[in-house]
């Protein structure tokens, strides 16, 4: 069946659904070659080779390589299921069951794309942009910290902790390299990490 202009339907749906499948089998590819072979090895051409598509199709979804990494890292926050937890924080009131919620977000970040936050960060030692993008968001990251800390009832952290050093703490109980110490090293399923984060936050910040 067709529309009066001679069109078959959905065929502007079917594209923008074509390019966003050509996109995410960009994007995978992408990942894939990163991981396998390092940022720095890694060409457009590369990925292009890897996606099946060619390399001006790349660039016209991403621009460049930096690109590539950009949207892969927003991709991660929405699989570690950042809208749920902001809804989640929101539906209470409760500090340890805040801390909870974030340390599960944590878990399912670095479980999900721990890889990649490892390669940004790497990448950083050589490249400006991504040091500075790494930074940029460890920053904002303490920032939402503070944020959620910063509706606490006065008394709830510990005496003699204030929000900026309750945030310290949090960082270096909950980074990528206590995750893959406990997760690699040391065989830790990934909800017992969640558990004993959980555990850990609430026994260092909150008062008893």
């Amino acid at each position: 069946m067709e529309d009066e202009t001679g069109r078959r339907p959905y065929n502007s749906l079917r594209r923008v659904t074509q390019a966003k499948q050509t996109r995410a089998e960009i994007a995978d590819a992408a990942r894939r070659l990163f991981m396998s072979q390092g940022w720095a090895a890694t060409t457009v051409r590369d990925v292009a080779r890897e996606a099946g598509v060619a390399v001006p199709t790349v660039y016209a979804a991403y621009q460049n390589k930096a690109g590539l990494v950009w949207a892969l890292a927003d991709a991660a926050d929405l699989a570690a299921g950042l809208p749920q937890t902001v809804d989640e924080l929101e539906a209470t009131t409760d500090p340890r069951r805040h801390l909870a919620v974030m340390a599960g977000y944590d878990r399912r970040l670095f479980e999900r794309a721990g890889d990649l936050i490892a390669l940004i960060r790497d990448a950083g030692r050589t490249e400006p942009d991504f040091a500075d993008f790494y930074l940029t968001g460890r920053r904002q990251v303490g920032e939402h910290r503070a944020q959620v800390f910063a509706t606490w009832p006065d008394g709830t952290l510990r005496p003699g902790l204030d929000v900026p050093t309750a945030v310290d703490i949090y960082a270096a109980l909950c980074s990528i390299d206590v995750y893959t110490t406990l997760h690699t090293e040391r065989s830790w399923s990934p909800d017992r990490i969640e558990r004993w984060w959980s555990e850990a936050l609430a026994r260092e910040l909150l008062s008893p």
